[in-house]
């Protein structure tokens, strides 16, 4: 790979990585539920640590030519206690909150096609691992999300009547 596409690759990564921070800081500040807002703002600080792990592999990579090892990369996990079942019943109950769920799921899907392609591709073994790294947090994040969005979708067809047994 060359050094430009390489460096074109990590700042469309790191793009996309602020766009998801801004996106879900705007969530946390749209949020009027203190535990809605925490899930959100737990998801904007999870997409700084990948700004600052891709920067950081940046510099290395335009400095020396090569990605800095990735042994320790260490995976973040949203917090199980961040969304308890009372939050998920306040997300239900708030269009925004759950409209933003559903354009995160987007994001993260987006994200996860781009790590898991760059890393298929990369011939560097820890550029390999670095992306594959990231595609494996950003699933974390979708599963999560899709989850959410399941129990949000149940719970509104069952409100409206729309289960057709």
């Amino acid at each position: 790979m060359t050094e430009n596409s390489a460096l074109d690759i990590l700042k469309h990564a790191i793009l996309l990585e602020k766009r998801g921070k801004s996106f879900y800081r705007t969530a946390a500040n749209q949020s009027t539920n203190s535990d809605v807002k925490a899930f959100f703002e737990t998801m904007a600080a999870e997409e700084v640590q990948h700004v600052k792990i891709l920067s950081d592999q940046f510099k290395s990579f335009k400095e020396t030519g090569r990605f800095k090892p990735a042994d320790t990369l260490e995976t973040g996990t949203i917090s199980q206690n961040v969304l308890t079942p009372e939050v998920k019943g306040r997300i239900a109950a708030a269009d925004f909150e759950a409209a933003a769920i559903s354009a995160a799921m987007l994001m993260e899907e987006r994200a996860i096609t781009l790590y898991a392609k760059r890393g298929n591709e990369a011939q560097d073994p820890e550029e390999k691992k670095l992306y594959q790294w990231l595609a494996d947090w950003e699933k974390e994040h979708l599963a999560f999300l899709a989850a959410i969005d399941t129990e949000l979708k149940e719970r509104i067809w069952n409100d409206s009547g729309f289960w057709p047994f």
